[in-house]
């Protein structure tokens, strides 16, 4: 959970945080939960953001180190388009997402792909 606050440090803005349970995200505030498609090791996650935060006039950059299949990111974009929030796109380290038109929809960039880590030279 440091990644995303540093980039919205940096970038001046605020930050909402995706617990990935949904327990766990507030015993106060009321949660919004969407619920991931299999991940890269065939698990679904629950994923949850506390509403209070999360406005209808919010544009939301979604922010992770890594993208292995872009179900996290999917979720939380439908968290979004749930709150009537603005989706801005994806901005994660590794890019691992193989579907273009996945890519195209979350709107994902990345630094590098899971190929550029394996090399051997």
């Amino acid at each position: 959970m440091l990644l995303g606050p540093l980039v919205a440090h940096h970038l001046g803005i605020g930050f909402i945080e995706v617990r990935k349970e949904a327990e766990r995200a507030s015993h106060t505030d009321r949660c919004d939960t969407r619920s991931t498609p299999p991940d890269y090791l065939d698990r679904t996650l629950e994923l949850a953001v506390r509403r209070s935060p999360l406005r209808s006039t919010d544009r939301i950059l979604f922010v992770d180190d890594w993208a292995a299949t872009g179900g996290q990111a999917s979720a939380t974009m439908a968290i979004v388009a749930d709150a009537g929030a603005t989706w801005l796109g994806a901005a994660v380290i590794v890019d691992g997402p193989q579907n273009a038109a996945d890519r195209r929809r979350l709107n994902l960039k990345g630094l590098l792909h899971p190929h550029e880590l394996d090399r051997t030279d």
